[in-house]
């Protein structure tokens, strides 16, 4: 499992961590019952406090991505195929909010918008 952390985002390093490893579980590179790293070894891997990961892990987990288990570790959750389809277009929903915000900033026009999109939809 790879995550990067970029140190000039202006998303907390935490969501960058709870962000990347949502998008693994929803692209199925992470699977049902796959251990993730504990929250140590993650934290050294990423030079990072224990504390920032145990926050990304507790997100995780109360949003239904993964679970733990005292002692074990923690492991990707069982994953509702209609709970994924929703997860995935909130991924969709987050990504085109920016987009749309980016477009605006520019002065791109909603037409523009919608050909570049089907330009690239096509592809």
């Amino acid at each position: 499992m790879q995550i990067i952390i970029s140190n000039s985002s202006k998303e907390p390093i935490y969501e960058q961590i709870t962000n990347q490893i949502k998008s693994l579980i929803l692209n199925s590179e992470l699977r049902e019952g796959e251990p993730i790293p504990s929250m140590r070894k993650l934290a050294k891997d990423l030079q990072i406090s224990v504390i920032t990961t145990k926050r990304a892990y507790e997100e995780l987990e109360k949003a239904g991505f993964i679970y733990s288990i005292v002692g074990k570790g923690s492991f990707v959750a069982e994953q509702n195929l209609e709970v994924i389809k929703e997860k995935k277009l909130n991924v969709i929903e987050e990504q085109l909010d920016a987009v749309i915000t980016n477009s605006k900033e520019i002065g791109l026009p909603l037409d523009e918008l919608q050909q570049l999109l089907k330009i690239l939809y096509e592809e």
